[in-house]
């Protein structure tokens, strides 16, 4: 199917947060229309974004935050709809043609699922979705005709630089990390970090739960998994390498030496925009990378010692199967807890080693099976 992309329509799952919000700049600035919106609940701001976008219907995963917004958008010819099949309903909507999931954590699968079923175009910013039902997602989107566009800056940087090229003359896929703002500090060191400090991202603007993720280096463990499942390559072809400007944001090496990398500031409307423009590129609203002014960039391998998670991802993709959804869950569930003060920031990965260590492994052959594995690894995490 053809796109001409100032005709598009995108619906947005996770409006309201950081990748929403600035998918929402990015929408505006091309001159797009927004079909649907869906968040959480933050009835406020949904109601702010309803009135400025004028979609044709809103969804709001609480109920009763979906009840008061109704009432807020009483005077509107807007559709407010709420819980999980709201959501469902806001993925699916027949006029629009993309779907941009920015929802948060496992909470994406589904309605994910339910977009690729309906035809629609997939803008994914949830990594979730393929770390923890990878297989299946892209085996849906396969027999659907559905193309998957990643939103990550990693992964549309891989997506960039594989284009036009054969998958069987790809040596590696190199994903850079920025090392987060405790790169180079110790384990003993990080012992005593805070939530405030681990918040601080020298380099993105992101919310919570992904700036947390990038100080563990979880992130990074994430997007390698993702990476397997997005681009069906191996795990011995992906490597990570610390580059600490955020300036590279990831590379592919060919089989003839050659490496290809995509570089530009660091600013997620980047990889936001490409997503919603592919095949085309269009003037934005990201400022173009100054090479005399963005300074030297710096390069190292990744500290397993100070920052386990990475490690630990690559040994749940390496057990595949339900693994991979038993780390997102624990992760999901250290990340909450650390933030709100119950445990320490070397704790994150003890709690997900643990959950790997005794939650059983299955066949990730059908989404029971992935949502028993994350049931039982938040269960594990939480005691």
């Amino acid at each position: 199917m053809a796109f001409i992309t100032n005709q598009r329509t995108i619906s947005v799952l996770g409006s309201t947060g950081s990748i929403g919000r600035q998918s929402l700049e990015v929408i505006t600035a091309l001159n797009l229309s927004v079909g649907a919106l869906a968040a959480n609940t933050s009835v406020e701001l949904l109601e702010e974004q309803a009135r400025l976008f004028h979609p044709r219907l809103v969804a709001a995963a609480d109920p009763d935050a979906a009840s008061r917004l109704k009432l807020r958008l009483a005077d509107t010819s807007i559709r407010v709809v709420g819980g999980q099949e709201g959501m469902l309903e806001a993925a699916t909507l027949p006029q629009a043609d993309t779907v941009l999931v920015a929802l948060v954590g496992i909470a994406g699968l589904i309605p994910t699922l339910a977009a690729i079923d309906a035809g629609k175009r997939i803008a994914l910013a949830n990594k979730e979705t393929l770390v923890c039902a990878g297989e299946l997602v892209m085996d849906r989107a396969q027999e659907k005709g559905v193309r998957i566009l990643p939103v990550d800056s990693e992964h549309s940087a891989l997506f960039q630089c594989l284009e036009g090229n054969r998958p069987e003359d790809v040596k590696r896929l190199i994903l850079t990390a920025s090392g987060g703002p405790f790169w180079g500090k110790t384990r003993e060191e990080l012992a005593d970090v805070t939530p405030e400090q681990a918040l601080n991202h020298p380099n993105w603007s992101m919310g919570p739960k992904v700036t947390i993720d990038s100080a563990t280096l979880m992130n990074k463990g994430l997007e390698y998994i993702e990476a397997m499942r997005l681009y069906r390559m191996p795990a011995e072809k992906i490597s990570v390498v610390i580059q600490r400007e955020s300036i590279i944001h990831s590379m592919v090496e060919y089989r003839d030496g050659a490496v290809l990398a995509q570089l530009g500031v660091p600013d997620m409307r980047l990889p936001i925009q490409y997503a919603l423009t592919w095949p085309e590129r269009q003037d934005g609203p990201v400022e173009s990378l100054d090479l005399f002014t963005c300074g030297p960039l710096h390069f190292a391998p990744p500290d397993p010692e100070a920052f386990p998670c990475l490690s630990l991802a690559v040994q749940a993709a390496g057990e595949g199967g339900t693994a991979t959804a038993s780390l997102n869950g624990a992760n999901e569930v250290a990340v909450a807890r650390f933030l709100n003060g119950e445990i320490g920031f070397n704790d994150i990965p003890k709690l997900v080693e643990k959950a790997l260590s005794h939650a059983a492994v299955t066949p990730a052959s059908s989404l029971d099976a992935i949502f028993a594995a994350d049931a039982e690894a938040r269960r594990i995490a939480a005691g």
